[in-house]
């Protein structure tokens, strides 16, 4: 956590609402002028990492809190996870989308806190709803630049695929190549079930089933069933890294 940052509890609307606009600084700030850090920060071989907007208009991309329950609603979990998985602009649209409503629910979590009456809770979300959601300042801004030089080395390759379907040669090399991939793939798994019949699930001690969804712990090494960690293929596309439960819990600490 930042080391400016000290943590307090605004109790009118009037301070629920400056509470607002200086997280709703730090997180447009991030998305904007500070792009590039902020993109260089979020890393997808690192762990789940989220973005915190505080009341002094400043921003922090860090691990989620140890608490439980934490101390305010926490913000979207993983962002990182996704970043070279999807167009610059349209990562950067899903995480101010989902500060705006980590915005909203800190207010109201305040709000809530402190017994805001009906016509208080009616008042705090009129004066939030008079400001721009970090969405539209975000896509305005990114909108203007849509021209420059802004996209990543992580543009899909859509050009040479193209090429490749005008060369009928290359369509008849192309179909070859992908029957035998498929090919190759077919004896891999055949090999991956042989290799896993013995094996046990880390979680619940089962065997390996023949179709099931399996994970490797990258740092135990030990297999587990998708289902006994609540991971599904979709999911794991996007890990770069897996830990278990066990060995998540050995993660470092947030700093205070």
């Amino acid at each position: 956590m930042d080391g400016n940052y000290t943590p307090y509890n605004p109790r009118t609307v009037e301070e629920v609402f400056k509470d607002f606009k200086g997280r709703r600084a730090g997180l447009i700030k991030a998305l904007t002028n500070d792009v590039d850090d902020f993109y260089q920060q979020c890393d997808p071989d690192k762990e789940n990492l989220c973005l915190y907007g505080f009341p002094s208009e400043q921003w922090e991309v860090n691990l989620p809190a140890e608490e439980i329950p934490p101390e305010l609603p926490e913000p979207a979990l993983g962002i990182n996870f996704a970043r070279d998985g999807m167009r610059e602009e349209d990562w950067l649209s899903l995480v101010a989308v989902h500060s705006d409503a980590w915005l909203i629910s800190v207010a109201f979590y305040f709000g809530a806190r402190f017994g805001f009456d009906k016509a208080e809770r009616k008042r705090l979300f009129d004066m939030i709803n008079d400001l721009p959601t970090i969405f539209e300042v975000v896509s305005r801004k990114h909108n203007a630049r849509s021209s420059g030089p802004y996209h990543r080395s992580n543009k899909s390759k859509s050009i040479p695929k193209m090429q490749r379907a005008l060369d009928p040669q290359a369509m008849m090399n192309t179909k070859g190549s992908q029957q035998q991939e498929e090919e190759d793939e077919d004896v891999e798994e055949e090999e991956e079930e042989d290799e896993h019949a013995d094996a046990l699930c880390g979680a619940c001690g089962e065997n390996y089933g023949s179709g099931e969804f399996w994970i490797c712990c990258d740092v135990c090494e030990k297999w587990f069933h998708g289902k006994c960690v609540k991971i599904t293929p979709a999911k794991a596309e996007h890990i770069k890294q897996y830990k278990c439960p066990t060995c998540s819990s050995n993660k470092r600490s947030r700093p205070s």
